[in-house]
C-alpha cells in the first residue's frame, strides 16, 4: 500500500537490512499504513529501495491488529483474537503468502455476483440451516442468510423425526387411562409360554403382567381385566392407550370397548414413544427379569418365574414418577409389607409332613424359591427332585446359596459365583 506517513529520519530505526545472502541493504526511510479489508495497520515500516517484495512481520502484524492468523497449504486465514471471527481470507497459488487485501480477487467479485444461499446449500450437499449459518459466518461473507427454500430432494434424502414434547397430560384418579403393551421372550418358558401383555395404571403406577401363548389372547384377557377392575375398586376403565399391533385391533376388542364407552388411543404406525410409558414399564421389568435369573443361575425358560417377582416387587418399590409413595399405596391405601420378601432363586425348604409316605421319610426337600403366588399367602418353591412347583407357607430359605445347576451354563462366560448344592 501506500504510506500514510512517511519519514526520512533514521535515528531510531536500523540502518540497513540484512537479507538471506548475507549482504546488507540500507533503509532510506521509515513509514505505516494500512491495509483492507479491515483497515490493518502496519507501523514502523522499512523502506529499502533494493528490495523487490514488500514483506510483513507476521508478528508485529498480529501485535498491532490484535489478530491470529492461520496458514493452511492454499492460503491463510486472519481472524480476531478476542471473537475469533475471521476477518480476511486470502488464497496462495505460489510459494508465498501473499496479502492480497486491498482489492477483492476476481474469483471473489464473481462469486459475490452469482452466489445465493440456496446456490450454497446444493453447492454443500444440502447440509442443515445451523451449518449452513456457521459457514455464512466465517467463510462465505456472499452468503449471509440462511437457505429458506424447502427442497424435496432434502426431504426425500434425509428426512428426520420430528421430536417429542414433554407429554402434559393428566389423570386424577385411578384407571381414567391405562396404557397396554406386548412383549416377545425370545425363549418359550417351560409352560409354552412365549409372550407377555402388560398393564399400568397412569395415575397410580400399579402395574399387571400376563403371559400368552399367542398374542391372540389378548382379547381374551383384556376383557376379563376390565370386569375384573369394575368388580374389585367399583370403577370402570375410561380409556386405553396402546401401541398399532394387530393383537389390540381386532373386531373383538373394539366391539368390547365401544359398547362399555372406553377410549381407545392408538400410536402412529412405528412410532413406539407415544406408548412410552409401557415401553419404559417393559424395559424395567425386562432388566429385573434378567437380572433375577443372572442371580439365581437359571436358565430363560424361567422367565415368567422372574416375570411374576419383579411385578410384585415393582409394585412395592418407590417410583419415581409418584415419589415418595409406592402404586401399592395409591393402588390400595396402605403401605406395604416387606419382612415376608426373599432372595429369589435361593435355596429352600418347604415343609412337606402332609405329603410324607411313611413317617420316616424326609421332612423336606431341596428347593429353589421362586416367587410369591397371587392366590396364596405362601411361597413357590420348585423341587429339583421332582421338577415340580410346591405352594407352602411353612418354608425355611438359605438366602446365601443358590442351588440351581442349569444342564448348560448361559452364558459360558464367567464362572459362578454362588454355592452349588452338593
Amino acid at each position: 500500500g501506500n504510506l500514510t506517513k512517511f519519514s526520512s529520519s533514521l535515528q531510531h530505526v536500523p540502518s540497513r537490512i540484512v537479507v538471506g545472502n548475507g549482504h546488507h541493504l540500507p533503509v532510506t526511510a521509515t513509514g505505516s499504513t494500512t491495509l483492507s479489508p479491515c483497515d490493518f495497520r502496519l507501523t514502523d515500516i522499512l523502506v529499502s529501495p533494493h528490495v523487490v517484495t514488500s514483506l510483513i512481520s507476521v508478528r508485529r502484524f498480529t501485535k498491532d491488529n490484535s489478530c491470529s492468523i492461520e496458514f493452511y497449504p492454499y492460503g491463510f486465514l486472519v481472524k480476531d483474537l478476542r471473537t475469533r471471527r475471521v476477518l480476511m481470507i486470502s488464497v496462495s497459488h505460489g510459494d508465498l503468502y501473499p496479502f492480497i487485501g486491498n482489492k477483492p480477487t476476481p474469483a471473489s467479485a464473481l462469486l459475490a455476483a452469482t452466489s445465493s444461499p440456496d446456490l450454497w446449500h446444493r453447492r454443500l450437499g444440502h447440509p442443515s440451516a445451523q451449518t449452513l449459518a456457521t459457514l455464512s459466518k466465517d467463510f462465505l461473507h456472499d452468503c449471509n442468510k440462511p437457505a429458506h427454500t424447502p427442497y424435496s430432494v432434502c426431504q426425500l434424502g434425509r428426512q428426520p423425526r420430528l421430536p417429542f414434547s414433554s407429554s402434559t397430560s393428566k389423570t386424577y384418579t385411578p384407571f381414567d387411562l391405562i396404557h397396554c403393551d406386548m412383549w416377545t421372550s425370545p425363549v418359550v418358558s417351560f409352560s409354552g409360554f412365549q409372550y407377555y401383555l402388560v398393564v399400568l395404571d397412569d395415575f397410580t403406577h400399579y402395574s399387571w403382567t400376563f403371559p400368552m401363548r399367542a398374542k391372540s389372547d389378548t382379547s381374551t384377557i383384556l376383557q376379563p381385566f376390565f370386569t375384573y377392575v369394575n368388580t374389585q375398586f367399583n370403577v370402570i376403565i375410561k380409556g386405553m392407550q396402546c401401541d398399532n399391533g394387530g393383537e389390540f385391533i381386532n373386531n373383538s376388542l373394539l366391539s368390547f370397548f365401544s359398547s362399555n364407552g372406553v377410549v381407545f388411543c392408538f400410536s402412529c404406525p412405528h412410532t413406539s414413544p407415544q406408548n412410552g410409558k409401557a415401553e419404559r414399564l417393559i424395559c424395567t421389568t425386562n432388566d429385573i427379569v434378567r437380572t433375577l435369573l443372572k442371580q439365581a443361575n437359571l436358565t430363560p425358560p424361567f422367565w415368567v418365574e422372574a416375570l411374576h417377582t419383579a411385578t410384585y416387587l415393582l409394585n412395592r418399590r418407590p417410583s419415581r414418577a409418584i415419589h415418595p409413595y409406592t402404586p401399592y399405596f395409591l393402588r390400595f391405601g396402605s403401605h406395604p409389607t416387606y419382612d415376608h420378601l426373599r432372595v429369589f432363586g435361593c435355596l429352600c425348604f418347604p415343609n412337606a409332613y402332609s405329603t410324607m409316605t411313611h413317617k420316616l421319610s424326609p421332612r423336606s426337600s431341596w428347593c429353589v424359591f421362586l416367587g410369591y403366588p397371587l392366590e396364596h399367602k405362601g411361597y413357590r418353591c420348585y423341587d429339583l427332585n421332582s421338577r415340580r412347583v410346591i405352594v407352602s407357607r411353612h418354608v425355611t430359605f438359605d438366602e446365601t446359596i443358590f442351588p440351581y445347576v442349569p444342564p448348560t451354563p448361559w452364558p459360558p462366560s464367567t464362572p459362578a459365583t454362588t454355592n452349588p448344592a452338593p
